[in-house]
């Protein structure tokens, strides 16, 4: 082996190494003990804020009241989903949680937290009419989860319209 060569193949070793580690060091589950992880929460908040846009209270106080109450529900859709699809939903909350993640399966390039709400609206429109399927999935899971937490509560029916389940 000549000199040069080695000396690429360590440099080469060396980044993968450090990319590795960087990987390891930035990923974080979604999911954890049967809860939202505290990186998942801010961006379960942003999307329920661009989906549920117009339905959610206009008031920030009692927004941010109402998303908190929207979490819970989420988690316990979430917990009532089948092992092997909480861990992969887990792996894409990891996923959308990292900047190259999140800029990569929905473009958005500011964090969950500072994204405004057309913005993700873009970001998830781009999703859903996207040539890929991994992206135009990642836009059901979240839009259909979204919707299942918020719709799940008696309260939220009257926006629908919907007076509840006829009495038998």
């Amino acid at each position: 082996m000549q000199r040069r060569t080695l000396l690429k193949l360590g440099v080469g070793a060396g980044v993968a190494v450090a990319l590795a580690g960087w990987g390891a060091a930035v990923w974080r589950p979604g999911w954890v003990d049967g809860r939202l992880s505290a990186d998942a929460k801010p961006m379960w908040s942003a999307v329920a804020r661009a989906v549920l846009e117009g339905v959610l209270p206009s008031d920030p106080g009692v927004q941010r009241l109402a998303l908190e109450h929207h979490l819970a529900r989420l988690e316990g859709a979430i917990a009532g989903l089948a092992p092997a699809t909480r861990t992969e939903l887990s792996e894409l909350m990891a996923l959308l949680g990292t900047a190259p993640g999140r800029l990569a399966l929905t473009g958005l390039s500011e964090p969950w937290a500072q994204a405004t709400v057309p913005d993700i609206q873009a970001a998830l429109q781009a999703m859903r009419v996207s040539d890929s399927d991994t992206r135009q999935q990642v836009y059901h899971a979240l839009r259909d989860l979204t919707n299942a937490a918020w719709f799940a509560d008696a309260g939220a029916w009257v926006a629908l319209g919907y007076p509840g389940p006829v009495a038998i």
